[in-house]
């Protein structure tokens, strides 16, 4: 199922033993447009730091009432590195929230998370790693140490998705709207579409566009530009945040744009 962001924020993080703090922001991966971070404020029990929670310790089937139970503890959360969340987040930082909570390197295979789809597929102790079994034949901590080392220089591209929003949009042949929000699958963190809001250019309506269709984000000029014409977007099915968004929604969007389907 597909949810809009927005709705997720404010969002209260239940660790195991009490709360954490509710999300304030959210790191995404701009080349795979994927969210590999929550921010979380946790206010007034830990001098109201934000700390990074990834979508590994959160199990979507678990999920109550604008809460997300992640399986970790207050203290876990407390002793976690130190990250400005106001900085980028580089690699190096990267590998020590990761290897602190015990976390493979999703960027070391081939899928959305490492080997696979699910990010909560890669906790220790899951079935395996990376599709690979976990029965003692096959050295985890060396593979973790050789991927870190090959990694280690990387442009991890990660960017703040609040920091998108109000961005232009930018058709083959000019400005069409500007992003107001995002759709994510609750099961992978991955971005599915951009809400774009068009009534700016010409009195329209909210309109959905894909992540792959975008050809460039670019952060000093606060634009996103798309591989589409001002017209196609413009007659595209409207997106209303009060309705489901749906496989067949999914169809209809990409038959009008002419695109194959993500799934």
């Amino acid at each position: 199922m597909l949810h809009n962001l927005k709705e997720i924020e404010n969002y209260s993080i239940q660790a195991t033993d009490g709360e954490i703090g509710h999300v304030k922001d959210f790191f995404f991966d701009d080349d795979a447009w994927v969210i590999r971070y929550l921010v979380v404020d946790t206010g007034s029990w830990f001098s109201s730091r934000k700390v990074l929670i990834s979508p590994i310790a959160i199990d979507p089937s678990n999920r109550a009432d604008r809460t997300l139970p992640v399986s970790l503890t207050r203290e876990q959360v407390k002793n976690s590195p130190s990250v400005d969340t106001e900085l980028p987040v580089s690699r190096q930082h990267e590998e020590q929230i990761l290897g602190y909570y015990g976390y493979a390197n999703y960027w070391g295979g081939a899928g959305m998370w490492a080997g696979g789809m699910h990010p909560f597929a890669m906790e220790p102790g899951y079935v395996g790693l990376g599709g690979r079994p976990l029965d003692g034949e096959w050295d985890i901590e060396a593979h973790l140490r050789a991927e870190r080392a090959r990694h280690r220089n990387d442009d991890p591209h990660l960017r703040s998705l609040n920091e998108v929003i109000g961005y232009h949009l930018q058709a083959t042949d000019g400005e069409i709207g500007h992003v107001a929000g995002y759709l994510v699958d609750e099961q992978t963190w991955a971005i599915r579409y951009l809400v774009v809001d068009t009534s700016n250019w010409w009195m329209g309506h909210k309109v959905l566009v894909a992540p792959e269709w975008i050809t460039g984000v670019h952060w000093s000029g606060r634009t996103v530009s798309v591989d589409l014409s001002r017209e196609l977007v413009k007659a595209a099915p409207p997106y209303e945040t009060d309705t489901t968004w749906s496989r067949q929604s999914d169809t209809e969007l990409y038959g009008h744009y002419g695109r194959a389907g993500y799934w």
